[in-house]
């Protein structure tokens, strides 16, 4: 009894597959996020965006405290309050995610777990986004305001 003829031993009739067709142009798409070559949004464009944000969200008593000159870890700080750990969460999510869309780089979350207390530091401009009773526990306005004159409620 013969046996049945392996694709090895039929020789060169039978076309070999190759793992790349070259007869198709190439239609593979990036994976990769595209590299946006702009620079980063100037520090009005950023604050104006943040409060936008804010606004959007339903955040609470808004404060901006303008530092430009009289510190050197940022230029504007903003100090709102959230209704509720998930109302904290959610603002601070869509300013970190905003800030993304715009080309902001480096930015740094801190709180979210617990939510209390969620700093958002895009470099330029520092948000603190509080719960009502956490807000007034470090009333950190008080710190900042009486140092500087240029504090304005929004």
């Amino acid at each position: 009894m013969s046996r049945p003829a392996s694709s090895a031993s039929l020789g060169s009739s039978t076309p070999k597959r190759t793992a790349a067709k070259t007869d198709r142009p190439e239609t593979r798409t990036s994976l990769v996020a595209p590299v946006h070559s702009e620079a980063q949004p100037d520090v009005e464009q950023t604050l104006k965006l943040i409060l936008s944000r804010l606004e959007d969200m339903k955040a609470e008593d808004v404060v901006t405290i303008d530092l430009r000159g009289r510190s050197a870890v940022s230029d504007y700080m903003v100090i709102v309050t959230g209704r509720s750990n998930r109302h904290v969460g959610a603002i601070a999510e869509t300013v970190a995610r905003s800030l993304k869309d715009i080309g902001v780089k480096k930015i740094r979350i801190e709180g979210m777990p617990n939510c209390d207390w969620v700093l958002i530091d895009s470099g330029d401009v520092v948000v603190h986004v509080f719960r009502p009773e956490v807000r007034e526990f470090y009333n950190l306005e008080r710190l900042w305001i009486q140092n500087t004159a240029t504090a304005k409620t929004v």
